[in-house]
Formats: structure tokens, sequence, C-alpha cells
């Protein structure tokens, strides 16, 4: 049986067992990009990263609602306006859809994509709400400022625990009452986008967009807040703050995980450094399956590096997994149900369910992705030493079955596994045979596998009824 899931949670630099507000529900934010300029793999590493993280928790039977938000107004949008010679509008129209592109093409599905400048109007409200509780005031400029002061656990996300840590620069931090304390609203600028509101024309600061659209689609509270490591301070802590706020409770977001900085030659990825990768490239030389696989070869927390020989490695993998999921679905389509299993084959079959059960594990363990690729090499290594020239229908549709459970996450064999519906009508011979293995299992008192087996089953939604002469089975 599968264990527990366990996440590194940001706040409290602690181990937890997942467990979301409402069961089987999970509710997750992701903070997505600032469209001024064209998507690049350090892009590609967080979004895949939490893409991963949904997948598996819906192989696990959670029901994520997963909301990644596209903030198409801000200070460099209009800074790269001015440096094309078009309007901010256009500016973030035309890198928005060079972002959903990347995404369709590395298989991220998301499923709110809510932009900022569809809920000024909630964002106006959210503010209000914050200056009518006590923890925001309004300048003379007529920007709109959270008071940090008010919020007495600011920090403790960030592990900033002095004041002097919380200084946020403002163009006009001279108006602020502390240089600590935040934009919420800014003040309109000649030349500069604005909309109305009850202080003036302006347009909204940059942390108060995630707490609004977050609250909007999520109802409030989030189970899982995400982005990259370098979002937790200022953006994280202040959302916290701003959020927990308005909401007049805590916790707002239960679990908060951070991606790891993306590499190239021991150097974080950056404009200034000039090292950046445009993830269009990128895909079209290694391929978008080989570029996905590579970003989940690694721990979501941890840095990845960027070079040729990991992604050549990922290369390798993603053929071989092609190599056997096209093998194994031809031969499953000729072989013929036996009433006999070799020893051999039920040798392999227990080392397939225990590098499945060790995947498994790494997976529930912070959704660690380094461990669980690991475990995918294992079984392609098991499938070319034990399972290739197997005649064993029992086994080549156990193996099947797992590369689709492992491919849930992973992504792909999506053109070569068969959909759901066709897998479960050629299931059933199998599983007719595994009961019958099971039933000699049991002869021959080895209790353990045969436990494994209805308990497996029972997890694929497979009943066995145990009778004194027979074992028959039902599905849920």
């Amino acid at each position: 049986m599968k264990g527990a899931i366990y996440v590194r949670n940001t706040l409290g630099r602690r181990i937890e067992r997942f467990t979301p507000f409402q069961p089987p529900h999970v509710k997750m934010y992701v903070c997505g990009p600032t469209p001024y300029d064209y998507t690049h793999i350090g892009h590609a590493r967080t979004f895949v990263a939490f893409d991963g993280i949904k997948r598996y928790l819906s192989l696990r039977g959670y029901d994520v609602l997963h909301i990644q938000n596209i903030t198409d107004i801000d200070d460099k949008i209009i800074r790269r306006s001015h440096e094309e010679g078009i309007s901010w509008r256009e500016v973030a129209d035309k890198y928005t859809r060079d972002y959903l592109e990347q995404l369709e093409a590395l298989k991220i599905k998301v499923d709110i994509h809510p932009r900022v400048t569809d809920h000024i109007r909630e964002i106006i409200e959210f503010v209000q709400a914050l200056i009518d509780k006590g923890y925001a005031y309004t300048a003379p400029s007529g920007s709109v400022y959270f008071d940090v002061d008010m919020y007495p656990d600011y920090g403790r996300l960030s592990g900033r625990h002095s004041r002097e840590q919380w200084r946020q620069e403002e163009e006009v931090a001279r108006e602020k009452k502390n240089p600590y304390d935040f934009a919420l609203w800014k003040a309109a600028k000649p030349g500069e986008p604005s909309w109305e509101s009850p202080w003036g024309r302006g347009r909204p600061g940059w942390h108060i967009e995630c707490s609004v659209m977050s609250t909007r689609y999520a109802g409030g509270r989030l189970d899982i807040h995400g982005g990259a490591a370098d979002l937790i301070f200022p953006h994280h802590e202040n959302e916290r703050a701003q959020s927990e706020a308005y909401l007049g409770s805590s916790p707002w977001v239960k679990y908060w995980l951070h991606t790891g900085y993306l590499t190239i030659e021991g150097e974080k990825m950056s404009k200034s450094l000039g090292n950046i990768i445009v993830l269009g490239e990128a895909i079209k030389r290694w391929g978008s399956d080989t570029l996905r696989l590579w970003l989940l070869s690694g721990h979501y927390r941890a840095q990845l590096e960027y070079n040729e020989q990991s992604l050549q490695q990922a290369g390798r993998l993603y053929e071989r997994l092609r190599a056997i999921a096209q093998e194994v679905q031809r031969r499953l389509e000729k072989v013929e149900p036996a009433h006999y299993v070799k020893d051999s084959d039920l040798q392999a079959l227990a080392s397939l369910e225990e590098i499945y059960a060790r995947w498994h594990s790494e997976m529930s363990n912070d959704f660690n992705y380094a461990g669980a690729i690991r475990e995918v090499w294992n079984l392609t290594n098991l499938y070319y030493k034990q399972i290739q020239y197997t005649e064993s229908g029992l086994l080549l549709g156990r193996l099947y079955r797992i590369l689709n459970d492992m491919n849930k996450v992973y992504a792909v064999l999506d053109d070569i596994l068969a959909p759901e519906t066709a897998a479960r009508e050629a299931a059933d011979p199998y599983i007719d045979l595994l009961v019958e293995v099971r039933r000699e299992l049991r002869k021959r008192k080895m209790y353990d596998l045969a436990d494994a087996i209805r308990s497996r089953l029972l997890e694929l939604g497979i009943i066995l009824l145990d009778y004194k002469d027979r074992t028959e089975w039902r599905r849920k």
C-alpha cells in the first residue's frame, strides 16, 4: 500500500504530512509570469515542477485545482513597450502568447489562468477592505501602502526577523510610514496605464495581484502556494501578510513550496549575466519530452544545473521508455493468457513491484523527482534483463499499468499508451490470471506476495471475494 505524502513547508522549514483543508480537494496557486520577454528555461523549471506535483497528487486520488496567474501590467512591461515602440498591452499579449505556447509544448495544463488587468475591480475592493480594517493607509500622492507594523507575524515565512531586513525600496519611499511598508496601489504617472480608484487614478502593486486572484478562485484558503525560491521575499512574505489581514484568519496557505534555482556553469540564470536560454529554443534543440524529463529529474527544491550531459542522459531515458512502451503495447496485443507462470516471471514481477513501491515512496517524500527518476531507470534495466523476452501476459500487463501510472506524472508516452478504457478492457484476462497466481501463492504459503496482490488490485478498484473453493473479483 502507498503511504502518506510528506512535504517540506517553507513556512517553518519542516517536513509535514500532507493533509489538505478539504480532502480530496487540493487548491494550488503558482506564481506565473510577467510577460515582458520570451519564456526561458528557468520559468519552465518552476512550471513543470508544479505540474508534476499536480499530476502526482491526481494519481493519488486528489482533485487538484491549479491556478497560475499572468501579471500583464508591471513596470517591466511598461519599460519594454518604450524599448519596442509598441503599447504595453501589445507587449503583454505578445509574450503571453509565447508563454502559453511553451506550456502547451511541455504538456502543462493550468485550470485557471487569471490576468491582472481583468481583476482591477476586485483588487480595488481588496485594497479598500485593508484600509477599512486598519492594515493600510493612503499617502498624499494617492498611493496606498500596507502597514507592516500592523501584522505581527511578518518575516516568519522568509526567516527575516528584524526590521532592518524588511526594507523594501519604493520610488516614493519618503511618503511611507516605514521603509519596509509596501505598495498596494501605485498612483498614476504621466504616460503610464492607470485605472480609476477611490484614491485617484493608478494601478495595482505587484504583491496585491496574487492575493486577490488566488482568494477569488480558491474561495479563500490555499492548500499549496508555489513559486520560485527568489519569490519568498518580498513577494510571498507580502502576499501572506495582506491575505491573512484581509481574511482575518491564519493560515491562509497551508503549505508553501518553492523551487530551487536553475544554474548554468554554476551561476544562477539571469538577464544581467546574459546567460538566459529561451525555452522555445531549448525545445527545438532537445525536444519537449526530453526537456520535460530532465526538468523532472532533480528534486524540485534543489539547484538544477543546465548542461549537455544531463540533457543527453534524459534523452537516453526518453528513448528507452518509448522503446519499452511500444514493445509492451505490441506484445500485449498478441500474448495469450496462460494457466502457469514461471518462477522467473514471478521473481521479475516481485522486482517490478519493489521498483514501483520505491517510486511511490520517493514521490511521496516531498515529491523527490531525483529519487523517483532513479526508479524509472531501474525499471528500464529490469525490462532488458528479465522481462524483454517473457511470454507472460501477467508480467507484461503489470508493467503496462506501472508505465501508465508513471507516465501520468512524466507525460512523455501519451501517444503510445492506449487510452484508459482500452487498457481496462485488455486487463480483464490478466486480472483472472493474477487471481490464479495469488491462489497458487497462498498454496505455497507465500502470503506476503499474495497480500500485496490483493492490496494492489484494491487500489486499482478490483475487489477480491474469497470463497471456500474459489476466488471471484469485481470492480468497485
